[in-house]
């Protein structure tokens, strides 16, 4: 199966989501930003980083780079696409999934390895966790506040669309301690934290994170 990783100008994790997709046992795909072709890929991996110098918003400028036109097209399809911290937020800029990413409520970036509960296991990208099941995996980011109004949290929560929380303190004073959602098919999820980074233990973060990628496989492979 293949999946590609777009690299936008800015990009820092792309490589590492690469080297994620082929842990897991699939085939990494370059995508580049100013293309209009996905390269027939069965899904996408938007990275980590600062997407064009992260000016006017996180991701703002992203969303309306060429290969999102085929992303947003894609993902209405049923394609799973996963968002990591910047991709999350350009997820949200890209109306894929609702709400925003805020600058940290502390005012300061944080980098640590972060506890989340898993709240949705049965999304494109979790079937390969529990619900429930607690997991650590890095968190690095300045603006990763989540944030949406009243209704559209309730629904989020009332439709079982929040995949993870954060659990032992609120790194960014996202709200109701929300770290990813998903969309109501299940099959474009973002979160702020990168499981990228916890995927063999030779990094000291241990390999929690794998469990993203191998169940982004075995989606496609049930598909």
């Amino acid at each position: 199966m293949k999946i590609g990783v777009v690299t936008f100008p800015g990009s820092l994790d792309d490589t590492d989501a690469q080297r994620a997709v082929r842990l897991a046992g699939g085939e990494p795909v370059a995508l580049w930003h100013g293309d209009h072709d996905l390269q027939g890929v069965d899904a996408v991996i938007l990275p980590g980083g600062f997407s064009y110098g992260d000016y006017l918003r996180c991701g703002a400028i992203a969303s309306f780079a060429p290969v999102m036109t085929e992303v947003i097209s894609a993902a209405q399809g049923g394609m799973p696409v996963l968002g990591i911290c910047n991709g999350f937020q350009i997820l949200c800029e890209s109306h894929l999934l609702p709400g925003a990413l805020i600058r940290n409520n502390h005012r300061t970036f944080i980098c640590r390895d972060q506890t989340l509960r898993v709240d949705n296991a049965s999304t494109a990208w979790t079937t390969d966790l529990a619900e429930g099941q607690e997991i650590v995996i890095p968190l690095k980011n300045g603006e990763g506040g989540f944030i949406a109004d009243e209704t559209t949290l309730d629904r989020l929560e009332g439709e079982g669309q929040v995949v993870f929380r954060y659990v032992g303190g609120n790194p960014n004073g996202s709200l109701r301690d929300i770290a990813g959602i998903t969309n109501e098919r299940g099959n474009v999820v973002g979160l702020m934290p990168h499981p990228e980074h916890a995927v063999e233990d030779l990094t000291g973060s241990g390999t929690d994170g794998l469990a993203l990628f191998t169940s982004g496989l075995s989606a496609l492979v049930s598909r």
